[in-house]
């Protein structure tokens, strides 16, 4: 059917007509070679950004507890035994460990107590030779130091009861505290 000197398929309405004429054109062309198609290229671009933290200088510190065991006056013995002070600080951070004098609040005369008036003397030291008090720096007491590199240091007290104490039979204690400066 001619509408307006126009061409209509049944069933289709007149700009879809074009629009197919155009499509078959196309296709015509493009397998002729007549039509040059280029592929769509892809651009890309970077940027960057800082990552960044301050790490503060930090220092943990633990203990164990040194149990000289049984003491026997009689024996004329000396009592040794040694626990573990280990410190951990960041890298590179400098560090002083301090123990105080205990409930004698003297570092040259640390003693435990039965908890009444009975008092059994001690030492705490820092080599295992027993001979330089490990304390605050007073009383000719001195402490210990170093550099922290992240990992746990461990330091060794040396404690030692004098031997031919003879005291009130029982159960003594004394509770020292440790001071990490840094």
């Amino acid at each position: 059917m001619r509408l307006g000197g126009r061409v209509a398929r049944a069933g289709m309405r007149e700009g879809e007509t074009a629009m197919l004429r155009g499509l078959i054109a196309l296709g015509a062309l493009a397998l002729t070679g007549g039509l040059l198609i280029s592929p769509c290229q892809a651009a890309t671009t970077t940027a960057t950004f800082n990552v960044t933290a301050t790490v503060l200088s930090s220092c943990v510190v633990s203990a164990t507890d040194l149990a000289f065991g049984n003491y026997t006056s009689s024996s004329g013995s000396l009592l040794d035994a040694t626990s573990t002070v280990q410190v951990t600080c960041t890298g590179g951070s400098a560090y002083t460990v301090a123990l105080d004098g205990g409930t004698a609040a003297d570092v040259s005369a640390r003693a435990m107590s039965d908890g009444a008036a009975h008092a059994l003397s001690y030492g705490l030291y820092t080599t295992n030779a027993r001979d330089t008090i490990w304390g605050d720096g007073t009383a000719g007491s001195v402490t210990q130091s170093g550099t922290g590199d992240g990992t746990a240091q461990s330091l060794t007290v040396y404690g030692r009861v004098p031997a031919s104490q003879f005291v009130a039979a029982g159960a003594y204690s004394d509770l020292i505290t440790v001071t990490l400066s840094y």
